[in-house]
Order: structure tokens, then sequence, then C-alpha cells
């Protein structure tokens, strides 16, 4: 059922939350982790110095993001690849679902706190309405979203029951 499941990472816990139930799924059905990082260029693009600068620093991140998704593979048995790219978030996902026939994407809900929490978000919402594959959703767990919650000094408030 699936052959190739695309995990996007941005090296947050939401997507280390996703990351293990890609490789959950990968296991049970023999599937490839693709694991990708956009530096999405859209946001730097009205800085008008330093731009380079961000990116590369962006592209190093992406690396590491990337190497954790390859080491915890291995270390499940699974088989992965990985790439950074750099263009729109949600145009390079769905470009990465086209060109290596993906079948699933499995990504958190939200990312980092902040301007980069924000884009995640997003950009998750617009693979969900617009992806031709499944996309499976994992939400932080609730200490998780506490506690980053208190660190960056926003609330998070609990779902009403």
């Amino acid at each position: 059922m699936y052959d190739e499941i695309l995990v996007p990472t941005d090296g947050s816990k939401a997507a280390g939350h996703a990351i293990d139930h890609a490789l959950d799924i990968a296991k049970t059905y023999g599937a490839t982790i693709h694991a990708l990082y956009v530096v999405d260029t859209s946001i730097y693009t009205s800085l008008d110095a330093g731009a380079d600068v961000v990116i590369d620093a962006l592209e190093r991140e992406g690396d590491a993001a990337t190497k954790h998704v390859l080491e915890a593979a291995e270390e499940a048995g699974v088989e992965a690849d990985a790439e950074v790219v750099t263009g729109t978030a949600y145009r390079s996902i769905q470009q990465y679902i086209d060109d290596h026939a993906i079948d699933l994407v499995v990504m958190g809900t939200h990312g980092r706190t902040g301007l980069s929490h924000y884009l995640l978000g997003s950009v998750t919402e617009r693979i969900v309405r617009t992806s031709p594959v499944p996309v499976l959703t994992v939400r932080m767990e609730k200490e998780d979203e506490k506690a980053e919650g208190d660190a960056s000094g926003e609330e998070t408030a609990e779902p009403e029951e």
C-alpha cells in the first residue's frame, strides 16, 4: 500500500513525532522514508542584505534535520533518502511528491514557535488540502505543546471537551 513515504521536517519536536509515526508505518509496509527540508526562500526575498547568510544557516539546519531522520531510519532498519531544497515550502513539497512517486505524506501539525510555527502550520494545512496522496498529520503531545508554549512565552490553550 505504501512504498514511498515523505516526511517534511524542520527539526522541531512536532516533526520528530511525525518521523516516529512515519518510521512505524515504513516498517509495517517495507517502505522507504524520504526526509525533506525546504529552505523557504520566499520568506527572505525582502531582505536587502544578509539573505545569503540566513539561507546558508537554514541549509545547515536542513542538513542536520534530515541527517536526524536518516539516523533514526537506520536505527529502525528502514531505507531512507534525504534532500534539502530551496523554494516555497508547499510548492517544493508538492513537487517532491510528484517527482518521487510518494504514496503518503506524514507531517507535524505545527513546527516551532513564532514565525516558523505559523509557517509550518499553514504549510501543513495547504498540503492537506492539495495533496494528491493521503496526508497523515501528527499532533504534538500535550506535554510538548505546553513546554514549547511556556518556553516561548506564548499561551497554549487546552481544547475544550
